[in-house]
Formats: structure tokens, C-alpha cells, sequence
């Protein structure tokens, strides 16, 4: 059973991408380019993530524990280090540029292989670095 919901929300989740077309790059750099040709569209995919979201957390808080596990898996850690601040840089930087983050990214596999291409080498290299780096940080 807890494949089949992991599917179903994956699928749910990936339909929501596309109909929102979050996976056009064009869409994102123009929500993106707020002194340019701003287009707002994705204001609204926003705030229906943030409202699905806030909803998650109400339904967390009134169960003790969620229905195909045995806890909540929720994360602890509070603190904001440079590990936190310079990820977030670097993926802002990263969908900026191109358009994508690693969801849509992989779409462009199918809608523009030649980007999609480009797009996961420097994603399966920059996973490469942050492992390596973080490996030897923590030898």
C-alpha cells in the first residue's frame, strides 16, 4: 500500500507541475524577471502549495501518527549555518538561470532533450561534489 500512495502522490504531484507549467522554462524565467516581462501565474501554484502545505500540518497535529507509518517524519533541526544558506544560493542561482529545479528538470528529458541533458549532468555533478565534499568533511 505505501508504494501505491507514494506513486499516486508522485503522479499527483507531477500532473501538478505540468498543468502549472512549472515544467516550461520560459513560464519560470518570466515569474522570475520581476523588472522585466513579469508573469504572475505562478504566484497562485504558490499559494496552493503553501495552503496544501498548511493543511499537512493541521492534519499532523490533530493524529498521533500517519496512517501508513508508525511515526511522523518530521525535520528537527532549527538552526540556519552556510551549509543551509549557500545550498539555498546555489539552487536559486541554478533555477534563475535555467528555468528548472530538479523536478521539472527532469521533464525537459522529454520536452527539450538537448536542456534536459545538460541540465542533469550538472545535476548528477553538483549530487558528485556535495558528496565528495561532504565525504571528506567528514573524515
Amino acid at each position: 500500500m505505501y508504494a501505491v500512495i507514494t506513486f499516486l502522490t508522485g503522479l499527483l504531484f507531477g500532473l501538478g507541475l505540468a498543468i502549472s507549467e512549472m515544467t516550461n522554462p520560459t513560464v519560470v524565467l518570466g515569474f522570475l524577471d520581476l523588472f522585466g516581462d513579469w508573469n504572475p501565474s505562478l504566484v497562485f501554484v504558490m499559494g496552493g502549495a503553501v495552503t496544501v502545505g498548511m493543511i499537512g500540518y493541521v492534519i499532523r497535529n490533530r493524529r498521533s501518527k500517519p496512517w501508513l507509518a508508525d511515526k511522523w517524519y518530521v525535520p528537527t533541526r532549527r538552526d540556519i549555518d552556510k551549509n543551509l544558506i549557500l545550498g539555498s544560493a546555489m539552487f536559486g542561482v541554478g533555477w534563475g538561470l535555467s528555468g528548472y529545479c530538479p523536478g521539472p528538470g527532469l521533464t525537459a528529458l522529454t520536452n527539450n532533450p538537448v536542456e534536459g541533458v545538460y541540465f542533469i549532468a550538472a545535476l548528477i555533478a553538483g549530487s558528485a561534489i556535495f558528496h565528495f565534499q561532504n565525504h571528506r568533511n567528514n573524515s
